[in-house]
């Protein structure tokens, strides 16, 4: 599957907004604090100014790369959400959010979702004690997100039981730190989370 290859910090310059790829590195050692510019040939031009339907790219392409997807699957999310019920942004950020691989980095496990996919795919978690390498699946309220056995032997697990008293877990997960045993207590809501885009400006860019 293509997949951006990139310095992932040329992202962040170009959509003009700091989106924490890079987990960690992004508040200790950020290029776009220090170059905020437009990256390329001509990196210390003014930005130009955009377009509504500008704008409203800009933030669909902020959400998919926040998220690390392709189009094919960010569209597939956006038609789940304008199925269901609601208001579709909203809908939209709730399905994302409940990805199995940004429940992975919101629990602490990951430093970024980049690491939190590469993580999964590779069967180091359990979803309700079964073994899943499967990124997208979306998690449900009483679902438990546990590490398999035998990657706790593993740096990485090593390096999160030594960092995860310090994370934050959003109010609608509960971890069990001791154990790195996380739970959906409840399925996020709107209210609940904070996020980097415009989802309103989303609907109106698929609308078109």
């Amino acid at each position: 599957m293509a997949r951006y290859i990139e310095a992932v910090c040329r992202i962040c310059r170009r959509n003009d907004d700091k989106l924490f790829l890079k987990g960690i590195k992004c508040v200790t050692k950020c290029t776009f604090d220090k170059r905020p510019k437009v990256p390329g040939p001509h990196a210390g031009r003014r930005r130009p100014k955009l377009s509504d339907r500008g704008l409203q790219l800009r933030e669909k392409q902020k959400a998919r790369y926040t998220y690390g997807l392709l189009e094919r699957s960010f569209r597939r999310f956006f038609n789940m959400a304008e199925q269901q019920g609601g208001v579709t942004g909203d809908n939209l950020i709730v399905l994302l959010e409940r990805r199995l691989d940004n429940v992975v980095y919101r629990l602490g496990f990951a430093e970024s979702r980049a690491q939190a996919r590469q993580l999964v795919r590779h069967g180091h978690f359990l979803l309700n004690d079964h073994k899943t390498n499967v990124p997208s699946r979306l998690v449900k309220e009483g679902d438990k997100i546990s590490w398999r056995e035998g990657s706790k032997k593993t740096e990485v697990y090593k390096q999160v039981v030594q960092t995860i008293q310090s994370k934050t877990i959003p109010g609608w997960l509960t971890l069990d730190r001791e154990n790195l045993i996380g739970q959906v207590a409840t399925l996020p809501t709107p209210g609940d989370l904070e996020v980097k885009f415009d989802a309103k400006a989303i609907v109106e860019y698929y609308s078109r």
